[in-house]
């Protein structure tokens, strides 16, 4: 797979941005990108953090006083199956900016520990999850928007070889 795509990690967690994760988190980004048909180059910025400043963004970009595992920052209003195009990229860089997503390193912990999976497949899991919400997917109901969402997430995860019993 082409590495055309931009994909910076930041941390504020000590040893949450090993070069191995990094390498991990990127190759589910595109991953999750090719599955979708994304063949433009773009950039997805990642934050790597914990709960408490999580919490912090998303009780200040979302007005939602807790913390969460994931958020997703997406640049444009897209609707699943919607592309982005070359048209939408930034004339300085060529890329089309996705948008960004912010990790809780401990509800990576915590909910792997909770659903009996390892971390590194919870982690793909959320990574592939905010992707999806950078392409337009949502789940705010309970049915066909959800299942689709849903159904995508594991075609990804299925991709990349991590199953539900990793």
């Amino acid at each position: 797979m082409a590495k055309k795509h931009y994909i910076p990690i930041t941390s504020d967690v000590p040893g949450a941005d090993s070069a191995s994760r990094c390498a991990f988190i990127r190759k589910v980004i595109r991953t999750a990108l090719a599955a979708e048909g994304v063949d433009c180059p773009c950039e997805v910025d990642v934050l790597l953090t914990d709960d408490e400043n999580i919490h912090a963004i998303n009780r200040d970009m979302r007005e939602v006083d807790r913390a969460t595992d994931v958020l997703s920052f997406p640049e444009f209003d897209l609707t699943p199956g919607e592309l982005p195009s070359a048209e939408d990229a930034d004339p300085g860089t060529g890329l089309v900016p996705l948008g960004d997503m912010v990790i809780s390193m401990e509800h990576v912990a915590a909910q792997a520990k909770e659903y009996g999976h390892s971390q590194r497949r919870e982690l793909a899991y959320l990574v592939t999850h905010s992707v999806l919400h950078l392409l337009g997917y949502d789940h705010l109901d309970e049915g066909p928007q959800k299942k689709q969402m849903r159904a995508r997430e594991e075609a990804i995860l299925a991709e990349l070889g991590i199953t539900r019993e990793d």
